[in-house]
This record gives C-alpha cells, sequence and structure tokens, in this order.
C-alpha cells in the first residue's frame, strides 16, 4: 500500500488493471439500473493530495504527531474525546481517513459543493463524526451529512447470504428479479412478443427491487422476499405499475383521443377523493427531503394508486354521459402522470403493457 500511495509504478500497473475491470463490471450493474455517473473518482485519485493534507492538518494545529503517526484529537468534543483518528500511520501510510479528507477539499474547493451527502452503512457513523469535525475545524460550511440505511435480510432475518454463506451479488439479484419477472409475464400475457417481454420483465423486475428497499424507512432491516415484491397486489412497485398500464388501456380503447375539457365535474366521492389525492403530489415530494426519506413518496404513490382503483371500480370512465366522461378521462391521464413521474423519482420505468 505505501508503495502504490507512493507512485511506484509496478504496484500503479496492477492497480490500474483492477481499476479497470473492475469499473467494467460496475458499469454493466450501472446500466441495468440505469445509473448514470458525471464524475467519477476513486481512491486512487486522491493519492497526490494525501500528504498534502496531512502536513496542513499538522500545521493548522488541527493534527499532531502521537508515538510517531499523525492523529487528530478531539478533545473537545464529549462524544469523540476518546477517539482519536490516525491519519498517518507510523510506517507512513495514509488510510481511508486521509483519503476521505482529501475528498472533502476537492469536493468543496475543485467542485465547489455547498452540500456532501454520503450513503454508506451505519457502522461508519463514528469514522464520518470524526470526519465532519475535521472539516468543520478547517472552516468548510458545506452541508455535510451521512445519510445511513438498514439491511437487507433473508427470510432467517439474518443478512441475506447465498446458501454457501457469500454475500448476494447485486447484478445476478437483479438478473434473477427479471428472470422472475419474465415468468409472470409469460404466463399472464403469453401472445406479446419475445423482445417486448424481455423488455417488461426488465422493467417490472428492476422496479420491484428499487422499490422494495425504497418503501421502506431507510434506516429499517427489510426481510427479502422475491413472492412480496413481485405481486401485483399490495405495496409493490408492480401493483403501482399495473395502475399505470390499466390507465392506457383506458386511453387505448377510446383510441386516444386528444383530451377536451371545458371544467371539471366531480360527483362521486371516489373521484372526488381521487382529485384530492392527486393534489396532495406537490405537497410529498419535497418531504423526501426532509430526512431522506424516499419512503413517504413510495406510500403516496402507493394509496394513490389505491385511490385510482377505487374510483375505476365505482366510476364507468369510457361509457359514462358528457360532461362526467372527459372529466374522469382527465383524471385519468393525471394519474397516470403522476405515477409515472413520482416512480421516475424513485428511479423506476413503467411500462405500457404487462
Amino acid at each position: 500500500m505505501i508503495k502504490l500511495q507512493a507512485g511506484d509504478k509496478e504496484n500503479l500497473d496492477i492497480w490500474n488493471e483492477c481499476v479497470a475491470f473492475s469499473m467494467q463490471d460496475f458499469e454493466r450493474t450501472y446500466k441495468v439500473l440505469d445509473i448514470h455517473y458525471d464524475i467519477q473518482c476513486g481512491e486512487s485519485f486522491y493519492h497526490d493530495r494525501l500528504p498534502g493534507v496531512v502536513e496542513r492538518l499538522l500545521k493548522g494545529g488541527i493534527a499532531e504527531i502521537s508515538e510517531g503517526a499523525v492523529v487528530v484529537f478531539f478533545r473537545d468534543v464529549p462524544e469523540l474525546a476518546d477517539k482519536p483518528l490516525i491519519i498517518r500511520k507510523r510506517d507512513g501510510g495514509f488510510n481511508y481517513a486521509t483519503t476521505d479528507i482529501a475528498t472533502i477539499d476537492y469536493r468543496v474547493n475543485d467542485l465547489k459543493a455547498d452540500a456532501i451527502w454520503y450513503v454508506v452503512g451505519a457502522p461508519q457513523t463514528l469514522h464520518f463524526k470524526q470526519i465532519f469535525e475535521i472539516g468543520r475545524r478547517e472552516g468548510y460550511r458545506a452541508d455535510l451529512c451521512h445519510i445511513v440505511f438498514g439491511n437487507v435480510l433473508g427470510e432467517d432475518r439474518k443478512l441475506m447470504k447465498t446458501r454457501s454463506g457469500e454475500n448476494v451479488p447485486l447484478r445476478e439479484l437483479l438478473e434473477e428479479a427479471c428472470r422472475r419477472a419474465r415468468k409472470i409475464i409469460d404466463e399472464k400475457n403469453p401472445d406479446l412478443g419475445e423482445d417486448e417481454k424481455n423488455d417488461i420483465a426488465a422493467t417490472i423486475g428492476i422496479g420491484a427491487v428499487k422499490y422494495a428497499d425504497l418503501l421502506q424507512y431507510r434506516t429499517t432491516d427489510y426481510i427479502f422476499s422475491w413472492d412480496k415484491m413481485l405481486s401485483l397486489h399490495g405495496n409493490t412497485a408492480p401493483y403501482l405499475q399495473n395502475a399505470y398500464v390499466r390507465i392506457r388501456s383506458i386511453f387505448r380503447k377510446a383510441g386516444n383521443p386528444p383530451l377536451k375539457i371545458g371544467r371539471l365535474i366531480f360527483a362521486d366521492a371516489a373521484e372526488i377523493n381521487l382529485a384530492k389525492r392527486l393534489c396532495q403530489f406537490a405537497e410529498i415530494v419535497p418531504q423526501v427531503l426532509n430526512g431522506f426519506r424516499p419512503n413517504i413518496l413510495a406510500n403516496y404513490l402507493f394509496e394513490l394508486a389505491n385511490s385510482f382503483h377505487t374510483f375505476y371500480e365505482a366510476c364507468p370512465v369510457l361509457k359514462s354521459e358528457e360532461p362526467a366522461r372527459s372529466s374522469r378521462l382527465a383524471l385519468c391521464d393525471l394519474t397516470a402522470r403522476v405515477l409515472q413521474r413520482g416512480l421516475d423519482l424513485l428511479g423506476i420505468k413503467v411500462p405500457e403493457r404487462m
């Protein structure tokens, strides 16, 4: 590690080859998840900055030499008073703490970030408290926030593992989700073409995994269940996607006419309830950032889908007379748009058919 951090050519060549292989594999998974990055800076990106970080903290009196290592003490912070942080080891090597301080420097000074959010598991809570305290001592005013999350458990309520006891690779899990979704599509809509089945299976399978995770309060552990997350009933992505598909089916049957709305008329209680639910969307979205809770949006979309299904059962749309017909079509259209937009905010797509 010391040779690598010092720029030794042989070590760097091996490292760069490993990074290239890793990034290729990461990119395949990112593509499946439809995730795109503007900037990707691995740990090695900061190697040249690490000596400067240590020297700056020593010069500023934030760090000091203790038993041959460079250490930051937090004597004036009660919860950290007995938890010093090493930023350079006695052998001259740097560690994750040094790199994380360098990342804050880069993001604040080079990228001009005013907010830096770390989505990392709860076991790193102490680490980030120490890093953020150093950032504050250096005078950084950016919003530094550690967003913790819970664990995914197997049906035995222990950390999810393969049968051999290994961690479950994300890409394998996503591929299995698509296979299971494809099986459901084969059973329910066998007349669709192969390409369309595969596209729909990917939309449903990937969406199901994302939604099952985002549905939970982010610090809550949850039990992973294929049957539950792929169900067309209950609080699942397929249930929400099915509501959107049902609305699109209504418009296909109507010949996709342009909406002509003079004024909206709501007489039935189900219409009024759906209209009120739609009006809540603008209030719900900003709440997601209060405590970083995408589950608020997920639960709202579930309630919206429930309201739509109640409306659909109680209020004929295409068979109703004007002006009720146009009003109900408008409600359907807006419901579909909110479902699509809301799921898109969660990183989930919607199919036109299922």
